[in-house]
């Protein structure tokens, strides 16, 4: 079986969900917490690795609530994403208040990953189809010869429907995607504040009035399969933005983010982007209120077969 590694971004502040480390909540009917849901499907899957993305205050817990536990099912590593993290010549802004995006979390875990990688967030559920489709095109041996022998990077996606990542209990932002005829996506269009509406989906703007959006749309959910060498990119990627957003002067509150990123490259040339259409429902937990329907949620799951209950035996 071919290796890949599951990266894990979960250094996020979580703001919009209330006290508490929303990561480390159980949801799961035997208290499993998402991130649960996430290993094991990425295990059957195929991934053997797994790299915790955390800030250096959250070890203790992750290893308390998660680390040690999920040790015992499959191999496991730490990265830590400060704002302090900078490439040689450049100092945080003494009004920045927190990293720098998801972007800097992937490139936390230079030095630990040396073969094809997933990247997805803490605190969303994707569901077992999702990991099948990244883990089958990272391990393809077309994907590998081609990384081998072309100076782009051969990256995929997975593509979720819109329907199926909407919260009842208000507005949310996706990357709604475009593709061409071969299923590649040739660009991202970051859209926030769509809420769920009698007819299907919505852009809800200040005013109250609303933009319809096709509900069947693909929209990314931050959930990517990249190249190792993508670590490479990112180093310099990485530098070019704090220069440019320096002398823009935005650098205390700018954002280093994966689907700005691959956009960009995108556009340039520099990579192709497969898109991997998922019928899988995601959920996550946006808003607090959002907590006992995906509690709901996994005991249907655990009912129905999907899981079983407890998850881990």
């Amino acid at each position: 079986m071919s290796k890949a590694t599951l990266v894990i971004m979960a250094a996020g502040i979580g703001s919009r969900f209330g006290q508490g480390i929303k990561q480390l909540t159980g949801f799961g009917p035997a208290g499993e917490i998402i991130m649960d849901y996430s290993i094991y499907d990425a295990k059957a899957a195929g991934f053997d690795r797994v790299v915790f993305v955390i800030r250096h205050d959250l070890e203790k817990d992750f290893h308390e609530v998660i680390g040690s536990r999920i040790g015992e099912q499959i191999e496991v590593a730490y990265a830590f994403q400060e704002k302090e993290d900078l490439p040689e010549g450049f100092t945080v802004p003494a009004d920045r208040k927190k990293p720098w995006g998801t972007g800097q979390a992937i490139l936390a875990c230079r030095g630990l990953i040396h073969e094809p990688f997933a990247v997805i967030n803490a605190d969303d559920y994707y569901g077992p189809e999702a990991f099948e489709l990244l883990y089958r095109y990272l391990t393809d041996g077309k994907f590998r010869a081609a990384e081998e022998s072309s100076g782009s990077c051969d990256i995929c996606m997975a593509g979720f429907v819109l329907r199926n990542t909407l919260s009842e209990h208000g507005g949310v932002t996706r990357g709604l995607c475009a593709e061409d005829e071969a299923g590649h996506l040739i660009g991202i269009t970051e859209t926030h504040n769509i809420v769920k509406t009698a007819d299907g989906a919505a852009v809800q703007s200040a005013d109250g009035t609303q933009h319809t959006l096709d509900p069947d749309a693909l929209v990314s959910m931050n959930m990517w399969g990249f190249p190792a060498k993508f670590l490479d990119v990112l180093e310099g990627k990485f530098a070019a933005f704090l220069r440019n957003h320096g002398e823009m002067g935005d650098i205390a509150t700018a954002e280093f983010l994966l689907p700005t990123i691959v956009d960009g490259m995108i556009r340039d040339g520099s990579a192709t982007v497969m898109v991997l259409p998922t019928s899988d429902k995601w959920f996550g937990v946006t808003y607090h209120e959002d907590i006992p329907a995906v509690r709901g949620s996994f005991k249907a799951l655990a009912e129905d077969g999907t899981y079983p209950d407890p998850l881990w035996g």
